[in-house]
């Protein structure tokens, strides 16, 4: 696991200065990096949130978002790794394996228009766009993803997807989620586009340019999209990255104080097991 830059805090007002008692449960979540080859090497889609959301609030972001309970619907014509397969990656049941990867296919397409699925099992839409409408009404929860594959007669292609990484949010803020991170290649003909309402804009980026763009102050990251941008600024390109074995062990960080500042620390930090549990306490209080 590579080390948190010391640069890397929490914004203001994210973590309350006690935890909930008990803590939040977390959801099921799903998020997706889509990547790309340019002459210029690897680039990912980034989204940043509209200031003022109750999770990740003008944050650069992946697309995704929380598991419906519709995502479990087991009607869903599927190609690719049964969800056994991606039960054992993510150390889950079938049943939230499955629900995981709907879930990575439809948060996807709601928030950047690309749809990983196909007439069959050798082949993807080459254009998304004339499934607009039922983009909208994904979006809007009147459609679910099983019915909308069925009328429009598609596949859900989870070949396409590869497990990633596995983050759960930390226990002091009110807001948690367990999220599966996968990676996947933009379809050829496809296009990744910001029209959603969670976005105040959207654009492709070298990681290496979206971690300068964070450290120049230009843009926000939360640890996981930090940590994942670092891991992808090393592979030469897609294939590079979608052919990577990963071993996926559950994260979840702690907060920790450092003077007036709060930081996110990981596993194997030091100062991970002596975190504060209420982050009022300064170093040297009795807990």
């Amino acid at each position: 696991m590579r080390e948190l830059p010391k640069e890397l805090t929490l914004p203001s007002g994210l973590v309350p200065p006690s935890p909930p008692d008990p803590p939040a449960t977390p959801k099921d979540a799903a998020t997706v990096m889509l990547v790309r080859d340019t002459s210029a090497g690897l680039e990912v889609f980034l989204q940043r949130r509209v200031m003022g959301m109750a999770f990740a609030g003008g944050m650069t972001v992946f697309p995704g978002g929380g598991v419906d309970r519709r995502d479990a619907d087991t009607s869903v014509a599927w190609h690719g790794p049964p969800p056994a397969w991606w039960a054992a990656r993510f150390s889950c049941d079938d049943a939230l394996a499955r629900a995981l990867v709907c879930a990575a296919v439809r948060e996807t397409f709601e928030e950047s228009g690309v749809l990983l699925a196909g007439p069959d099992a050798t082949s993807v839409v080459a254009d998304a766009r004339p499934y607009a409408e039922a983009r909208a009404q994904l979006v809007g929860r009147e459609l679910s993803l099983a019915g909308f594959l069925a009328e429009a007669g598609l596949v859900l292609r989870a070949d396409l997807l590869r497990p990633w990484s596995n983050w759960v949010t930390p226990v002091e803020e009110t807001r948690r989620f367990d999220a599966r991170f996968f990676l996947a290649r933009l379809p050829e003909g496809q296009r990744a586009d910001g029209d959603t309402t969670e976005a105040q804009d959207a654009r492709w980026q070298r990681p290496a340019d979206a971690l300068d763009d964070w450290k120049s102050g230009r843009s926000g990251l939360l640890p996981p999209t930090w940590t994942t941008l670092a891991e992808l600024e090393e592979c030469e390109s897609v294939t590079d990255a979608m052919t990577r074995e990963r071993v996926i062990t559950k994260l979840m960080p702690r907060v920790a104080r450092d003077g007036d500042t709060l930081r996110i620390v990981l596993p194997g930090d030091p100062r991970y097991d002596t975190a504060a549990t209420h982050l009022d306490a300064r170093p040297g209080d009795q807990r």
